[in-house]
């Protein structure tokens, strides 16, 4: 029943689309992925600290998606389903094995399925990392159980195994080892006596929680995604992280207003006091009653602990809360609910009280029309709603909708790159030049190592005819972004009216090698080959755009 009725209720995430919200950078624009499993493509995942992360088994699991399916939407996310149902499972059969519970557990297991919180983890395909990572998380829980009943190395081996596994699919499962001490206690109920052994019996995985944290925290800190901590004071932090407890403990009973993005509002000092007496009274009330009302404190220091790493004690990126970060945490606060032995007709109402609302929540991953108009609808002040739904106007063909939201976003937040940069680009489609040249140097004012507004101000640069200053912004965007595939397209065509063809062709082989399914990057390439009288390159590049793509074939 777990397990058809999570993939009934998720069955309608078939057809929803891309987003262009971390899809891009994850599948669609992605050449590593886009290309599907391939020896280079492996060493890339094991390597790379692209999307300011690093988990190798994500990246594979993408590049299996691309290598089975192409690149239709309806079957990534119907992986993510698959995964989130099997997670259930895992999930139920564990809880079920260690506490004879069938019925707490099946609820514990229903309602990480249906809970509506969930659906960014489960209908985003670059969420995909949560899914895996839970999926993983599940697998460890069960093969610790074994490991318990019967402690040989083997089965210690297969724990560890796992473990990485998760941690290579996201890093978030740097708590486990922390969740599996909690364990013992609740439901496997090792010996009290034995607090020595089970420490020392973590040691390996904490090592890896180590590895994992170092290795993360220095590619998201090169990616620029965490904060200076100077920039954001450590009592701001401690006050965000609090309140940001007590938002989730609410939204885990009134699920309603969800959004992709919820705008950041500082922690007034009374709301934030109260939250966090609040949250070390409920704390410490739980470490004291671990031993005579274990399931209720464990599930509690399960969601504490759990959301450490993104409760905002080192601030990533610029959100303080966000759906996805309940995925496992949640699990602890359905445990403990669950120790309240609630009725089953009462269990059964939340249950499928969690599942309509999770169905009503679903559309809203449709589309970038339809997720980023959710969320200007449920929020206000949201500087990054206003110009994500711009920039989805803006696709539509509704370019004056798009500028005022735009201006929106920016008389919210003035320092918004993003904004300034799409924002130009609008007004040079219309060919406001000079007004959209003051947006992209505003741009590039608040962030100068932005390759897009690179770009886009090389483009505006050459349509003005100011060449040598449009070739300059374009080498820039290359050398910030290298596998900036339109960047190097762009900088080609500059350098072909600046009379540098050989330099034009390298950089055209640059674009089709990043992107080698683009007909577009081949028919410019094969073009400069004829225009040099390179008849048999010109051929092959003008037969592959042909190839790719039919109406290059006259």
């Amino acid at each position: 029943m777990l397990l058809i009725g999570t993939l009934a209720l998720y069955a309608p995430v078939s057809g929803l689309q891309f987003t262009s919200w971390d899809d891009p950078e994850y599948v669609t624009d992605n050449p590593q992925v886009r290309a599907g499993l391939t020896g280079h493509g492996f060493l890339w995942a094991l390597t790379s600290g692209h999307a300011a992360n690093w988990h190798p088994v994500t990246w594979l699991s993408h590049m299996a998606d691309v290598q089975l399916f192409g690149m239709k939407p309806g079957p990534h996310h119907l992986t993510n389903a698959v995964l989130h149902a099997a997670t259930t499972v895992l999930l139920f059969l564990f809880f079920a094995g260690a506490t004879g519970a069938v019925a707490r557990s099946a609820f514990i297991a229903a309602m990480f399925a249906v809970h509506p919180a969930h659906v960014e983890s489960v209908a985003w395909i670059a969420e995909r990392k949560d899914v895996l990572s839970g999926f993983f998380f599940a697998l460890t829980l069960l093969s610790y159980r074994f490991y318990v009943r019967n402690p040989v190395p083997a089965r210690y081996a297969l724990v560890f195994l796992l473990t990485a596994i998760g941690l290579m699919a996201k890093p978030m499962l740097v708590t486990l080892p922390f969740v599996l001490l909690l364990l013992d206690v609740w439901p496997l109920k090792r010996p009290h006596t034995d607090w020595p052994k089970r420490i020392r019996e973590k040691l390996p995985l904490l090592a890896l929680s180590l590895a994992s944290s170092a290795i993360t925290f220095l590619v998201q800190q090169s990616g620029g995604a965490v904060a200076r901590l100077e920039s954001v004071s450590f009592l701001a932090r401690l006050s965000n992280a609090a309140l940001s407890y007590v938002r989730y403990v609410y939204e885990l009973v009134w699920p309603w207003k969800l959004a992709v993005v919820y705008p950041y509002s500082p922690p007034q000092s009374l709301a934030a006091f109260v939250a966090a007496a609040g949250l070390l009274a409920a704390t410490i009330f739980a470490v004291r009653n671990l031993e005579s009302r274990p399931q209720p404190a464990v599930g509690w220091l399960w969601f504490v602990g759990m959301l450490v790493p993104v409760i905002g004690i080192v601030q990533v990126g610029s959100q303080t809360i966000a759906d996805r970060y309940t995925y496992l945490p949640f699990v602890g606060l359905f445990v403990a609910v669950a120790s309240l032995r609630i009725p089953h007709t009462v269990a059964a109402a939340l249950v499928l009280a969690c599942a309509a609302l999770t169905w009503r929540q679903i559309p809203v991953w449709q589309d970038n029309l339809s997720l980023w108009g959710n969320a200007l609808a449920v929020t206000t002040g949201n500087y990054q709603a206003h110009a994500s739904y711009a920039s989805a106007l803006s696709d539509a063909g509704r370019t004056e909708e798009a500028i005022r939201h735009y201006r929106e976003s920016l008389r919210i937040m003035p320092a918004f790159p993003q904004a300034h940069t799409n924002l130009a680009n609008a007004l040079a489609r219309m060919g406001r030049r000079e007004e959209a040249l003051t947006h992209y140097r505003e741009s590039l004012r608040a962030n100068p190592r932005e390759p897009l507004a690179h770009n886009g101000m090389a483009s505006a640069l050459d349509d003005l005819g100011r060449l040598d200053e449009a070739l300059a912004h374009f080498r820039e965007a290359v050398s910030i972004a290298p596998d900036y595939a339109d960047g190097h397209n762009n900088m080609a065509a500059v350098l072909v009216k600046l009379n540098r063809a050989n330099e034009a062709i390298e950089e055209l082989r640059r674009a089709t090698q990043l992107r080698p399914d683009s007909a577009l990057f081949h028919f410019n390439l094969g073009q400069v080959y004829r225009q040099q009288g390179m008849v048999a390159e010109a051929r092959r590049e003008l037969d592959a755009a042909a190839r790719l793509d039919p109406q290059f074939r006259r």
